[in-house]
């Protein structure tokens, strides 16, 4: 399945992985791809959560956006 991703074949994903190590070096790879994984993580918990004007409280009603709109 990975060598029908994109059409990049074991080999090139090996290549690639190669040379990202020998520009970034062995210390600095892992932290990379654990904050490319947060990030990945972050966009989908977002995804997945109703944007606020979605939100409706206990009552039915449409929770207001900011601050303002609940004073008026």
């Amino acid at each position: 399945m990975a060598s029908q991703f994109l059409f990049i074949g074991t080999t090139e994903l090996l290549l690639i992985g190669g040379i990202a190590l020998l520009l970034f070096g062995g210390k600095k790879l892992p932290e990379m791809m654990k904050g490319l994984g947060q990030g990945v993580q972050s966009f989908k918990q977002g995804m997945n959560e109703p944007l606020p004007e979605q939100k409706k409280d206990e009552g039915g009603e449409e929770q207001p956006a900011n601050e303002e709109q609940a004073d008026k």
